[in-house]
């Protein structure tokens, strides 16, 4: 195919330096008188032709104007004279203003004799039609009042205001045709009293044949434009619009009243090119080529001329520079030039030969002083391959050693090649030159190649060793991450193409804690312990790795789900087995993520992403099991994720909002604080509960954002409250343990300048206060220290303990609603929940209870001696300014009297 593209290359290649070196040859000095007379024929010719066209085409408008002249004269003189016809009448009706039906048709046929286009005339006094010619056909027109016909009483009253002629149309007419329609006021006596108008309807299609627009002779089309008189700025009543765009003859047609205006061009519009354009031009490229052809081959010759003078010179030049170069490299490479005359055995040497045999410059020489000088080891060989080209007359061609006076030794290359002379005796002339620094540098190269071969081969040995160290782990010696890669990659480097996979992504759980509490040492100890079992569980032929930290994937071939579950089961038995470890017994476990391909050309990245997802899942049930990649397993984490994505535009659009629930006193039901809960005002899915919210937040670490919202919407709603004369006590607002081991919580709880004793953050029981946490322990004293309360939520459910609430201190407890809302069938659990409220009275510590559904669960509260009352039996979560209206209209009230407070 290359070949074939370049042969068809090639010759439009060449065609393009052809053209370039033709191009080239035209513009050298030789030619530039051609080419100027060239340039200005090219001009002239141009000028000519477009002068030929100016003068073509005002003949043509000339020969257009002669046409349409009489057309106009006879439209002007008919239209004209027609309103000369009328108004003879009109003078005659103003002196004689009585006149009535029978004069005014004797009068009207009297103009009606005359050669004319006139249609019919009506006369209207006071401007009501009583007289019209013919009568017949027009009898419904008599009695018409201009002044009520919408169509014509714009016309009359124009007529009547200006006291002059208005001329209208053409218009199309109910009679059938067009009508150009010509009303004239009528004014009588002395004191030009207004009488009425006359109308005169002037047939068009009559005055288009009488004035010759439609004949079958004309070499013109004609367009007529200025309805109603208006010239210029009137419609196109006659011909095709076009006409006016086409550069035409126009003239002005005078009418009474206004004008119109006629244009015309040939039939078939203007001509391109005049007539006798081509025999203009063809004259024009005659004379041009009687100039420039002369001039051109003039130019040639000299080119020619000049080309062959180079020409020779050139050959001169590049014979000298020849000889010269082969004088230079006969002199630089130091070659000997010999020849041998067969026959006679003759041998002619130059000097440089000579100087390669160490033999005097004036010493004659012949074939037995080359044999002389040859080493005895080359001799036989030397004179052989000599003897064999002379023999058979062909190319001479050899190497051999010389032994130089003085003994030293010189290695020789000789070629020659046999030819016949003149003379016809056959001879053979060649060259030698010394080679001995070539043979030299070739046995140096040779015992180089020879070590470095060797040193190749220890590099050899090193890359792999380097390449099976970029591969593995240094501690387990398992393949690494990087190896990994290469198998998703390349599945062919490991495992039959056909075959379908399953990856299993092994997580080891509570190592961190050995690493952190025996060192690394041990937790290498664990790992090496680890991938052994791994290599023991897994087949001859699946791949086992280590990928990072505590992370392990086997890839075998796909067996039956229970037999990828069998191995899961048997590494996790085995991975339970303890580990001794400098007299330490260490525990492990282990969590197994498994998904499989569908099809042996799936992805194994996504293989690999499935078994994440499944580790994932196996990790949130409790670790120390395996779970399968499922469809349902996967909708379940890509709902996660789609939640998360939309916590955080909630997040970003403001889209969590605090909800209040009261908490009232069991004595005199007055509110004593609100919980500021959270909730997500969601634009499709409306409110929501953090049920439905708070886990996933949990995972992707927002929750403490989600505090810090809540807590910034309660300081802005208790100043509202405030300044709407709703006073609250206090407000309760969750603080999650993330947000506790802040370091920076303090600092940004300053900023927000929260009022002393206004504000209690609950703190969730499941939270440890006994570990040592430095931090956590210091942010609650300080909070403290800003007037801010500690409550504990969810209390009984969680770690606190009795040491935890004394080294804590809260101001309060909220017992859980689990505890409290089997209070009214379970006396043990009554007991239970005084007990709590019994340690909390004596430690200091109010106590809240929670999930109050019913009016009987407050009262054996109230009896118990609780100190507030939080659930649905007194109210629900409510937004702040339902809130607000709640508490100023004390709504409770009913719970207040069923209560007996």
């Amino acid at each position: 195919m290359h070949a074939g593209l370049l042969g068809s290359l090639v010759p439009e290649n060449n065609i393009l330096n052809l053209g370039k070196s033709r191009l080239s040859r035209f513009l050298t000095p030789n030619y530039l008188p051609a080419v100027i007379a060239t340039i200005v024929v090219m001009v002239a010719g141009i000028f000519a032709d477009h002068q030929n066209r100016i003068i073509s085409e005002a003949r043509m408008r000339s020969l257009v104007a002669n046409e349409l002249a009489p057309i106009h004269s006879n439209l002007e003189n008919s239209i004209n004279g027609n309103i000369q016809l009328v108004r003879g009448l009109v003078g005659t009706i103003a002196t004689e203003p009585e006149m009535q039906q029978q004069r005014f048709a004797e009068l009207a046929q009297s103009i009606f004799t005359e050669r004319s286009q006139l249609r019919n005339l009506a006369a209207a006094p006071d401007l009501v039609v009583s007289m019209v010619y013919p009568v017949e056909g027009n009898e419904k027109a008599i009695g018409l009042d201009y002044r009520s016909n919408e169509k014509q009483r714009a016309s009359a009253l124009r007529v009547m205001e200006t006291r002059k002629l208005v001329l209208a149309g053409p218009v199309e007419l109910v009679q059938g045709g067009q009508g150009l329609i010509g009303r004239f006021p009528v004014i009588t006596g002395k004191a030009k009293r207004f009488w009425g108008l006359v109308s005169a309807v002037i047939d068009v299609d009559q005055l288009y044949r009488d004035s010759g627009l439609v004949s079958l002779d004309l070499d013109i089309d004609i367009a007529i434009a200025g309805r109603d008189g208006l010239g210029r700025h009137g419609s196109v009543f006659f011909g095709d619009s076009t006409i006016f765009r086409n550069a035409p003859v126009e003239i002005d047609v005078a009418l009474p009243g206004g004008s119109w205006r006629i244009a015309a061009i040939p039939k078939g519009g203007w001509p391109a090119t005049p007539q006798n354009a081509w025999t203009v031009r063809l004259l024009i490229l005659l004379g041009g080529l009687m100039i420039v052809v002369p001039m051109i081959m003039t130019g040639r010759l000299t080119t020619e001329r000049q080309e062959n003078i180079r020409a020779l010179k050139r050959s001169k030049d590049q014979l000298q520079e020849l000889s010269h170069r082969l004088k230079i490299a006969l002199d630089a490479s130091k070659i000997g030039i010999w020849e041998v005359d067969i026959d006679s055995g003759k041998l002619l040497w130059d000097s440089r030969m000579k100087e390669l045999y160490g033999v005097r410059t004036h010493v004659g020489t012949t074939t037995a002083v080359w044999e002389e000088r040859l080493h005895p080891g080359d001799r036989v060989r030397a004179e052989a391959e000599f003897a064999d080209a002379v023999a058979t007359g062909g190319a001479y061609n050899s190497e051999f050693r010389i032994i130089l006076p003085g003994g030293r030794i010189r290695h020789i290359r000789a070629i020659g090649s046999t030819y016949l002379a003149e003379s016809g005796t056959r001879k053979i002339v060649g060259v030698n030159w010394d080679v001995t620094a070539d043979i030299e540098t070739r046995a140096r190269l040779s015992e180089a190649k020879r070590l470095a071969e060797a040193h190749s081969a220890e590099l050899e040995a090193a890359r792999h060793r380097m390449e099976f160290n970029a591969l593995h782990d240094p501690l387990t010696g398992l393949p690494n991450r990087r190896f990994l890669d290469q198998i998703l990659a390349n599945r062919s480097r490991q495992f039959d193409a056909e075959a379908r996979l399953s990856i299993f992504h092994i997580d080891l759980d509570r190592f961190k804690q050995i690493n952190d509490t025996l060192g690394h040492a041990a937790g290498d100890e664990i790992l090496r312990h680890a991938a052994a079992l791994l290599r023991e569980n897994a087949r001859e032929g699946d791949f086992v790795a280590r990928i990072g930290g505590d992370e392990f994937v086997i890839i075998r071939a796909s067996g039956s789900p229970d037999e990828d579950g069998a191995l899961a089961s048997r590494i996790i038995e085995a991975m339970s087995t303890p580990v001794r470890y400098k007299d330490q017994e260490c525990r492990i476990g282990v969590s197994i993520g498994i998904a499989g391909q569908t099809a042996a050309a799936d992805e194994l990245s996504q293989v690999l992403v499935n078994a994440d997802i499944a580790l994932y899942e196996a990790k949130r049930r409790g670790r120390n099991r395996h779970e399968t990649f499922t469809g349902a397993l996967k909708t379940e984490v890509f709902r996660t994720k789609q939640t998360a994505d939309e916590i955080l535009r909630a997040l970003e659009q403001n889209e969590f909002i605090a909800h209040f629930q009261p908490q009232f006193c069991p004595k005199s039901l007055e509110v004593i604080g609100v919980e500021a809960l959270a909730r997500w005002d969601h634009p499709t899915k409306g409110l929501i509960g953090p049920h439905a919210f708070l886990k996933t937040a949990e995972d992707i670490n927002v929750v403490a954002a989600i505090d810090q919202a809540i807590l910034e919407q309660a300081l802005f709603q208790i100043c509202r409250w405030e300044a709407n004369g709703v006073r609250i006590p206090k407000v309760s607002v969750n603080l999650s343990y993330s947000r506790l081991r802040d370091e920076r919580l303090i600092e940004r709880l300053e900023q927000m300048h929260i009022p002393e004793g206004r504000f209690s953050f609950e703190l969730l029981e499941s939270i440890s206060f006994d570990e040592n946490d430095l931090t956590v322990l210091s942010n609650i004293r300080r909070i403290k220290e800003l007037g801010i309360d500690i409550e504990i939520d969810d209390f009984g459910t969680g770690y606190a303990s009795i040491v935890s609430l004394l080294k804590l201190t809260p101001r309060r407890l909220k017992i859980d609603r689990q505890l409290v809302l089997p209070i009214r069938e379970s006396a043990q659990q009554r007991r239970l929940v005084e007990s709590i409220i019994d340690i909390g009275t004596s430690l200091g510590i109010e106590v809240i209870a929670e999930g109050v559904e019913t009016l009987e669960h407050a009262a054996i509260l109230k009896e118990l001696g609780c100190h507030g009352l939080q659930g649905y039996a007194f109210a629900r979560p409510m937004g702040a300014n339902d809130l607000a209206a709640f508490i100023f209209e004390r709504r409770w009230r009913a719970a207040e009297r069923k209560l007996g407070t």
